[in-house]
């Protein structure tokens, strides 16, 4: 069984620092794409960054470029997000999600949630300004 597993969220101050980890179970970790999403209330659900578990080619929507960084840990099946300088606009639940795949340019990443195959449960994010 596919389990992702979120942890980290909490709630800071505009301009501190939180790193977000998800854990996977039950799938081959080294062949997938892991994306980040967040959804704030009475928004879409939206893509923050992803990154090929193969090769580490990376994603990230501009609203977080230079903030944020994505990194991957294949010995420990965890996908890290480090989320520096956050602001208020940052608010939201954060959803880790996994898809296989193989590929070798960041613009062929999946970057929509529907190319999404498996989600967790997500991780509350809350920046105060």
């Amino acid at each position: 069984e596919v389990q992702l597993v979120e942890s980290g969220g909490g709630s800071v101050q505009a301009g501190g620092s939180l790193r977000l980890s998800c854990a996977a179970s039950g799938f081959t970790f080294d062949d997938y794409a892991i994306g980040w999403f967040r959804q704030a209330p009475g928004r879409e659900r939206e893509g923050v960054s992803c990154i090929s578990t193969s090769d580490g080619v990376t994603y990230y929507a501009d609203s977080v470029k230079g903030r944020f960084t994505i990194s991957t840990d294949n010995a420990r099946n965890t996908v890290y997000l480090q989320m520096n300088s956050l602001k208020p606009e940052d608010t939201a639940l954060y959803y880790c999600s996994a898809v296989p795949w193989v590929g070798s340019a960041w613009s062929d990443l999946p970057i929509g949630p529907r190319e999404y195959d498996y989600w967790g449960q997500g991780t509350q994010v809350t920046v105060s300004s």
